[in-house]
């Protein structure tokens, strides 16, 4: 399974100049867990409401003077899209966080969140017991097939002999 395939393709971005106020409009409209920051076309950084909790209203930083780029996480981790699932996954453990942006050729094509990993094994499970439970079917309904067969040569079998006679 690759990146492109559970991802989600919308990603909410804010300006590095932008305001920790208008950051906060954002996660209203949008029911976001973070935002990419991104200065010009360029991936920069990433916020989410935890930074905004920690490194402004604890230091009682003015949220509507507070810039972006003073607050975000920056060196952010990024991984391609025609990546495994497997590969952003070690990369968030190996990192500790729980969102990463996807990136190919060098454009923000979505972002892949702990969520959306949970999600696609909870698919890749549920088809695998959909396989199984087919390969039992199939396996029952092919001995039974079998067993017709055998039936059948051994019947074959008799009325050759009998013909003989």
């Amino acid at each position: 399974m690759i990146v492109k395939d559970v991802m989600t393709k919308n990603v909410v971005t804010i300006d590095i100049n932008n305001t920790v106020a208008d950051a906060c409009k954002k996660y209203r409209d949008f029911k976001v867990g973070c935002l990419v920051v991104m200065d010009k076309n360029i991936v920069v950084g990433i916020i989410t409401e935890r930074d905004i909790i920690e490194r402004t209203i604890v230091p009682n930083k003015n949220p509507t003077t507070t810039k972006i780029g003073e607050i975000m996480s920056q060196n952010i981790k990024t991984v391609h899209s025609l990546s495994s699932v497997e590969k952003a996954a070690e990369i968030m453990r190996e990192n500790n966080i729980k969102k990463l942006p996807v990136i190919l050729n060098n454009e923000i094509v979505g972002i892949i969140t702990v969520t959306d990993i949970s999600r696609a094994i909870s698919a890749f499970s549920d088809t695998l017991d959909n396989l199984f439970q087919c390969y039992e079917r199939g396996k029952d309904n092919m001995d039974k097939m079998m067993d017709e067969w055998a039936t059948l040569l051994s019947n074959l079998k008799n009325y050759r002999e009998l013909m003989k006679h």
